[in-house]
C-alpha cells in the first residue's frame, strides 16, 4: 500500500469531516495522482532540460564576432529574449499534452487495473476523487510548468553568462536586454487564463475516461469530429468547427497577444487586457459546461464497474 493510501485510510468515516479534514484528504489525493502519474512532472522536466542544453549549445557555437554584432545592433540585441520565450513555450506545450493524456487515463486507468475497488473501500467520496483529478490539469500542472520555466530560464541565464565571461564579454550587456520578470508575469497570466479556457476540454476528457471501456481517446474525439462534420454540412461555413478550434487554440493566442485579439504578440504589460480576456462570455459558458461534465463524471464513477 502506498503512503498516500495509508493517509487516506486514516480519514474517520463515522464523524462529520471538517473543512480541514476535507483539505487534508484533498491534499493526499493530489499526492496520490503525482505518485501514480510521474509523467506529470517528468515530461515537462525533460523538455525543460533539453531546452537548457539546446540554448547552452547555441551560446557555445555563437562566435565572438556575432556577439559583438548583436551588442552593436539594438535590433539584434533583442534576440537574446528569444531562447527564454522558446523554452517557456515548449514547456508550456508539454504541460498541455501531459494534461490531455492524464485526463484521458485518470478514471479509465483505475477501472482497467481494478484499483478502483481498493480506492472505493476508503472513506473518500466520488465527488472529492473526481474533483482532485480535475484539479491536476487545472491547478497542479500549471504550477509545475511555471516553476520549471523559471528554473530553466535562470539556468540559461547563468550558463550563458559564464560562456560570455569565458569569451571575454561582460554579461551585464546581455542582461540589459533581458526582462525575465515580464516573461514570468505574462506566463502566469496565460496559465491562469488557460485554466479557465480549457476547463471544459479537460472535464470532457475526464467524463469520457469515466465512461469508456476501451480506447477513451477515440471516444473523446469521435463526438467532437461528428459535431464538426454535421455543423459543416448543415451550415456550410463551418461555425461549429470554428467554435471547437477556438476552444482548443484560443488559450494559446488570447493571453499572449496585444489586447487579447490574437494578432501582434505582447511587448509590455500595457498590451495586456485582462478585463477583455477574462470577461468574454466563452470563459464563463465554458466553466458552466465543465461543471456539468464533472457532475456527470462523478455520477458515472459511482456506478461504473472495473473493466
Amino acid at each position: 500500500m502506498s503512503p498516500e493510501s495509508e493517509h487516506l485510510s486514516e480519514v474517520p468515516a463515522a464523524t462529520a469531516p471538517t473543512w480541514r479534514a476535507h483539505a487534508r484528504t484533498f491534499y493526499w489525493l493530489i499526492r496520490r495522482e503525482l505518485w501514480e502519474h510521474r509523467v506529470l512532472y517528468l515530461a515537462p522536466t525533460a523538455v525543460a532540460a533539453f531546452g537548457v542544453v539546446g540554448m547552452l549549445v547555441g551560446s557555445l557555437v555563437l562566435s565572438n564576432a556575432e556577439r559583438a554584432a548583436r551588442l552593436a545592433d539594438p535590433a539584434q540585441a533583442h534576440d537574446y529574449m528569444e531562447p527564454y520565450g522558446f523554452v517557456a513555450g515548449t514547456v508550456f506545450l508539454s504541460g498541455v499534452v501531459v494534461s490531455i493524456l492524464y485526463s484521458l487515463a485518470a478514471l479509465h486507468g483505475e477501472r482497467r487495473d481494478r484499483s478502483i475497488l481498493f480506492w472505493k473501500s476508503l472513506p473518500v467520496s466520488d465527488r472529492m476523487t473526481v474533483l482532485s483529478k480535475a484539479a491536476v490539469p487545472a491547478l497542479l500542472v500549471p504550477v509545475i510548468v511555471f516553476a520549471l520555466v523559471v528554473v530553466a530560464q535562470l539556468a540559461i541565464l547563468v550558463l550563458t553568462s559564464l560562456v560570455w565571461l569565458a569569451n571575454g564579454f561582460d554579461p551585464r550587456l546581455m542582461w540589459a536586454e533581458l526582462d525575465l520578470p515580464f516573461l514570468w508575469i505574462v506566463l502566469s497570466y496565460g496559465l491562469a487564463f488557460m485554466t479557465l479556457w480549457h476547463a471544459p476540454l479537460f472535464a470532457w476528457l475526464l467524463l469520457v475516461s469515466a465512461w469508456a471501456r476501451r480506447v477513451p481517446f477515440l471516444w473523446a474525439l469521435a463526438p467532437l469530429a461528428a459535431v464538426a462534420i454535421v455543423g459543416r454540412l448543415a451550415f456550410g461555413t463551418g461555425p461549429t468547427f470554428n467554435l471547437l478550434s477556438q476552444r482548443l487554440i484560443g488559450g494559446f493566442t488570447g493571453p499572449f497577444t496585444v489586447g487579447s485579439r490574437g494578432e501582434a504578440p505582447v511587448q509590455t504589460l500595457a498590451d495586456l487586457d485582462p478585463a477583455r480576456l477574462f470577461g468574454q462570455p466563452g470563459v464563463w459558458i465554458g466553466l458552466i459546461v465543465a461543471a456539468l461534465f464533472l457532475f456527470a463524471a462523478i455520477r458515472l464513477r459511482r456506478t461504473r464497474s472495473p473493466i
